[in-house]
């Protein structure tokens, strides 16, 4: 039996848990004063205080870390990589250290577990992280050449539906086609083709949701960026916090949209519905990338578990391929997943290299 410690740093809480096989021991949400993370100047010097207190629910739940034979974080923001597993190494460390594509605090997980590593000697990984870019070369191509699409979304979970639809089908995830949708607070749509993410619509260029603007009119946009409003700060903010559901409703609660609506809001049923229909309208651009031929759509994440908006979606996209619905982010348990194939070796993992 293996057991498996898995990390999952977010910007006000580390959560963890054990697996024992695929079976879950626990699962904890550890939550962070923000007065305990403002006396670190970079997001990467919390790992000591983070390391510390994933030490202490592990002696609180009677799970000492020398039980402990595989650990698998979250991948944080390192340069492009592929899809599967990647050995933690020191390469990997000092690229999160000191050249991350991004500050995040998903970069703390590699580092935490490599130093957790070399306490217990064990195997350590990160699974499908953030900034998996398998995209093809034609798909990268923008009206202008300083500025092509790049691949970041939420890889994690859209790619574990993908290998659990397969598994259910007795297929391989190199033999199916699947166009696969994650509905949370950020919205992504993918394609997923001989086992290869080979395009991504993330939610700065995809449909609205509860709280992103999606895409956006591009000369509007430069218009308010320019009007003298906004700080290029408070214009992130707008677009990623402040956008969607938000901005139209004053919430990111899709329970609560629908509340209105069964209470007669029409407003709000055609916010809802409009939500459904930019994400449809994503999908079937996806679509043309392999002809039509799709085996099926995909839709998790959070907002999956309301079938009264995946229905809405189905109803518009049915006609290029059967919807499935698979609720819920469920990273903790792709991540233990994903560990659990390499340990059985059907899977390698990869041997990150870093860029200077």
């Amino acid at each position: 039996m293996e057991r498996l410690l898995i990390i999952n740093p977010g910007s006000t809480s580390t959560k963890i848990a054990v697996y024992e096989d695929e079976k879950p021991l626990f699962v904890k949400n550890i939550e962070h004063k923000p007065e305990d993370l403002m006396k670190y100047n970079r997001v990467v010097d919390q790992f000591e205080f983070r390391e510390k207190l994933i030490i202490e629910a592990l002696e609180e739940e009677n799970v000492p870390l020398k039980s402990i034979t595989c650990i698998v974080s979250r991948g944080g923001l390192l340069p492009p990589i592929e899809a599967g597993a990647y050995e933690i190494n020191e390469d990997m460390v000092w690229q999160l250290r000191n050249k991350p594509h991004h500050e995040h605090a998903s970069n703390l997980g590699a580092i935490i577990a490599y130093s957790l590593k070399q306490k217990h000697p064990v195997p350590a990984y990160i699974y499908d992280g953030v900034t998996v870019d398998e995209m093809l070369p034609i798909l990268r191509i923008t009206g202008l050449p300083s500025m092509p699409r790049r691949a970041i979304g939420h890889n994690l979970n859209m790619r574990a539906a993908a290998i659990r639809y397969a598994k259910e089908r007795g297929k391989k995830l190199d033999d199916c086609t699947l166009i696969v949708v994650h509905l949370g607070g950020g919205i992504s749509v993918c394609v997923i083709h001989n086992g290869k993410i080979i395009d991504i619509i993330n939610d700065g260029e995809g449909p609205f949701s509860p709280e992103r603007t999606g895409w956006l009119p591009l000369h509007e946009v430069i218009e308010l960026a320019f009007s003298g409003k906004y700080t290029k700060q408070s214009m992130m903010k707008l677009v990623k916090n402040q956008g969607g559901l938000y901005a139209h409703l004053g919430t990111v609660d899709v329970r609560e949209v629908q509340k209105r609506i069964q209470e007669g809001d029409e407003h709000a049923k055609l916010i809802y519905e409009a939500m459904a229909l930019n994400i449809a309208k994503n999908i079937g651009k996806e679509a043309p990338i392999v002809s039509g031929k799709v085996d099926a759509i995909i839709l998790t994440g959070g907002i999956a578990h309301s079938k009264t908006f995946t229905d809405l979606i189905e109803k518009y996209v049915s006609f290029i391929a059967p919807v499935v619905v698979y609720p819920g982010e469920n990273e903790m348990e792709a991540l233990a997943l994903g560990g659990l194939r390499v340990l059985r070796g059907e899977e390698t993992a990869k041997t990150f290299k870093r860029v200077e």
